[in-house]
């Protein structure tokens, strides 16, 4: 049966969550706003901060819910973790407050499904505990993240691989005690076998970050970029660094990119949230032409709009994590592309109302709207470009379908009434109905 109501013991849990994030998380946005604040394990008085209110995620119970048991987590399943992400959307920093943080979450994952007990002991475990942070890269500069255009490549050399070539945009490298890689292992297998997964202490020799790339909302003068343009010079690991079996990173790499989608959705409901909280108490505070913005059409319009657009989104979002749950797995893949490309647009179309009901002071960093509005078009481009989402649910569509036999469409009236009369004929002529041209 349907169901959309949630059980009381862990509804008490999310209001203890969102009062949580609301009063002692969301400072931690304002004193360290950095993109790369929650990464910088070295930023003391940040960290002084921060353990205490970890302190009080993992007394609650909260502390990294995604993983089982057996990793310090509770092992819940998407649904329970999609009304959590919504509240934990609200805050750049919650993530890190909850042990949800990516990309540290897909890759705690790998590390436990495919790590060694040496690597689980030297990064999982400091990894989970949060005392450590970990990159992944996989994008390259001219490919950006299509794996059947990578060239960064790995080849044997005697007991190990080296690693060599160039990777674009890995997040938080600066500050990763370890980075998992992505590179071509036999460039003549089929595309999805080519690639090979490895785990790499940062501070192997032949890692050379050519630079930290700053995003729009982000100043290189300041070195305030966090995503790395990253050359690997023949860079030497032992054997058991691979993630895997050879070939087997497009596998690897799936197993942490789905549910890494779907969480980045179930937290823009969160952002979503706030910027309609913002629209709705703008247009009761503000005064226009004497009368409320609030009582203007276009502003009614702003608000119904949004509202209507949110609930659709997150009602996507919860349903694709109940298939999630309950179906064999693969099912959610057309749903979480679906989530993928509404994201970005409904993101993108309340926070826009919200700015321009806040005219000027939207458009200033001194709202939240300004760094919401900045990360719309990165929000289009993560773990896959909308386009690329969009052909995968066309696809998968597609295939549920037949083309028309003979010249016209299925639903052509024509032979559709003709058959009904046959099928029919009796009772109407019993009934004096007549056949009418059409």
């Amino acid at each position: 049966m349907w169901d959309f109501s949630t059980d009381p013991e862990f509804q008490a849990k999310l209001d203890w969550m969102d009062t949580f994030v609301r009063e002692e998380v969301e400072p931690l946005d304002l004193l360290f706003p950095s993109g790369g604040a929650p990464y910088d394990v070295s930023d003391s008085a940040a960290r002084a901060i921060l353990r205490p209110l970890q302190v009080q995620v993992k007394e609650q119970g909260l502390w990294a819910c995604h993983l089982g048991p057996e990793l310090g987590g509770q092992g819940y399943g998407q649904l329970k973790l999609a009304l959590m992400n919504e509240i934990l959307g609200r805050s750049y920093w919650a993530p890190t407050v909850f042990g949800t943080a990516a990309p540290d979450t897909g890759n705690a994952e790998i590390l436990a499904m495919f790590g060694t007990e040496e690597q689980k002991a030297v990064y999982l475990r400091p990894l989970l505990d949060g005392e450590i942070v970990s990159a992944y890269s996989m994008t390259e500069p001219h490919a950006g993240a299509d794996p059947k255009e990578f060239t960064c490549r790995a080849y044997r050399d005697g007991d190990g691989w080296v690693i060599d070539g160039e990777k674009w945009f890995t997040s938080n490298a600066r500050y990763a005690e370890f980075i998992i890689v992505m590179a071509v292992t036999d460039p003549d297998a089929r595309p999805h076998e080519r690639m090979s997964m490895f785990v790499v202490p940062a501070d192997t020799p032949g890692i050379e970050i050519k630079r930290n790339v700053a995003t729009m909302a982000e100043r290189d003068d300041l070195d305030e970029g966090i995503h790395a343009y990253i050359r690997y010079d023949h860079v030497r690991v032992p054997a058991d660094a691979l993630l895997g079996g050879p070939g087997e990173g497009f596998r690897v790499a799936q197993a942490r990119l789905g549910g890494g989608r779907v969480h980045h959705a179930m937290r823009t409901v969160g952002q979503c949230r706030r910027a309609f909280d913002m629209m709705c108490e703008r247009a009761l505070s503000r005064r226009t032409q004497g009368e409320r913005l609030a009582d203007k059409q276009a502003v009614q319009a702003f608000i119904a709009d949004s509202w209507i657009e949110l609930q659709q989104y997150r009602l996507l979002v919860l349903n694709t994590a109940w298939t999630i749950d309950t179906q064999p797995h693969g099912a959610a893949r057309t749903q979480i592309a679906m989530c993928k490309v509404a994201m970005a647009k409904v993101y993108h179309d309340i926070v826009q109302r919200a700015l321009h009901l806040h005219g000027s002071l939207g458009t200033t960093h001194e709202t939240p709207l300004a760094g919401m509005w900045m990360s719309v078009p990165a929000l289009a481009l993560a773990d896959g470009p909308t386009e690329v989402h969009r052909t995968t649910i066309a696809k998968q569509m597609l295939r549920r379908y037949r083309p028309a036999e003979g010249l016209f469409p299925s639903e052509h009236i024509p032979p559709r009434l003709a058959a009904a009369r046959e099928r029919y004929a009796s009772i109407l002529e019993e009934h004096g109905v007549k056949e009418h041209v059409r």
